[in-house]
């Protein structure tokens, strides 16, 4: 899975012409070549997809044909530029293409249906009172399918866990605050939902979203940290491909060692970056809020005087920018991306906190080095857990899904 592939290489303009099964190949690369850019850019003219593709124009245009043929794009006229000649067909993604995504949390299955162009159709929730069992999170599978999707073809289900996952056979290894261990998810969806189903870390899922579509877009190293119930979530993405390691349980920087007599961390070590910065210590701190009521909460006492709230808010800055900065040594990215309470912390209270840790990484790494929140909002994980599905369709556009 990466952020963003590179575009499939097309047939250049004038090559000699492929035939039988080359020349298959040749047209099914191409056509995702032109899906891939309007999947990126929805509303791209025909001469923007010429440009991001290379292909003649000719070609782009009996390829998008064929797309609108399938239903899968859709084309309308662009308005007028005040140029010489026809203005451009503009191409946009159609709602055909669709994909159920999942996200277990501990206290609510999330569930949305997602289309190309990182679009959310709709979305749904299942409440839990405990922490759901995998046969609680199967249930509320089932339940949003029926919600978001009760009639049509779905292209798969995209899932992201809050844990450990094994990309390969969809396994959740350990998603701690779940209390799930070597937990076969992929499989067992896929035989609950009958429908192929994809299984990632949610923050995979996030930095992917966050890269193609939110507040990661263009740059080319970035990594992205969520706070949630769960815990905070990390992953990173260099050059457009995911920073996993040699079995994909890379991008832990959650656990990150901030403080040396820290508190006991469920991973079994002291002082690790979530047990210091943590949505529930935070709620505590504000006087047991709701979680719907901690930005706003956030923002009163930061506008209010000092205060053990506020005291509270800037230690976990403090430690938060401690994990950045070794971060931003180990990693050199562009752009660091904080979503949940992260995010919330850094637009109430700003970032001069996390700024003077930033500051004493080294030379060079801390350069280019940029936080920013995430700007996909509550669509981040839906967005990022179709990318799961959509990636097989985007490599072959005209293949038959369910």
């Amino acid at each position: 899975m990466t952020p963003r592939p590179p575009t499939p290489p097309a047939h250049p303009a004038g090559a000699p012409d492929p035939s039988g099964s080359d020349r298959d190949d040749l047209r099914r690369r191409n056509l995702a070549a032109v899906l891939h850019a309007v999947h990126l850019r929805d509303g791209s003219t025909r001469a923007d997809l010429t440009r991001e593709t290379g292909l003649h124009r000719s070609t782009v245009r009996a390829l998008v044909a064929e797309l609108v043929r399938a239903g899968i794009v859709t084309e309308d006229l662009a308005a007028p530029s005040g140029g010489v000649g026809r203005p451009s067909p503009r191409v946009h993604a159609t709602d055909a293409t669709r994909v159920l995504t999942l996200h277990p949390e501990l206290d609510a299955t999330h569930g949305a249906l997602v289309g190309l162009g990182g679009r959310v159709l709709a979305r749904a929730r299942v409440p839990h009172d405990a922490p759901p069992t995998p046969d609680d999170a199967l249930a509320a599978a089932r339940e949003l399918r029926d919600r978001l999707a009760p009639t049509g073809p779905l292209r798969g289900v995209g899932v992201a866990a809050p844990g450990l996952v094994d990309r390969r056979t969809g396994n959740v290894v350990v998603a701690p605050h779940l209390g799930w261990r070597d937990v076969p998810l992929g499989p067992l969806l896929a035989a609950a939902l009958d429908a192929p189903v994809t299984v990632d870390n949610d923050a995979n899922c996030g930095v992917v979203a966050e890269a193609l579509f939110g507040a990661g877009r263009g740059a080319r190293a970035v990594v992205y940290l969520n706070g949630g119930a769960s815990g905070i979530g990390g992953s990173a993405a260099d050059g457009g491909v995911l920073t996993v390691g040699a079995h994909g349980f890379g991008g832990e920087i959650g656990h990150t060692l901030v403080r040396s007599d820290g508190h006991p961390c469920h991973c079994g070590a002291d002082g690790c970056l979530e047990t210091e910065v943590s949505r529930a210590r935070l709620l505590a701190a504000l006087g047991d809020v709701p979680a719907s009521e901690l930005e706003p909460t956030l923002a009163r006492v930061v506008a209010a005087r000092p205060s053990t709230a506020l005291a509270e808010i800037d230690r976990q800055l403090g430690y938060l920018g401690v994990a950045l900065r070794t971060v931003v040594n180990v990693l050199n990215p562009e752009r660091i991306v904080l979503g949940g309470f992260l995010a919330a912390l850094v637009r109430t209270r700003g970032t001069a906190a996390l700024d003077a840790h930033l500051a004493r990484a080294l030379p060079g790494a801390r350069d280019d080095a940029r936080v920013v929140t995430a700007a996909l909002g509550a669509d981040l994980l839906a967005v990022g857990a179709a990318q799961l599905v959509l990636r097989d369709v985007l490599a072959d556009p005209l293949s038959t899904g369910r």
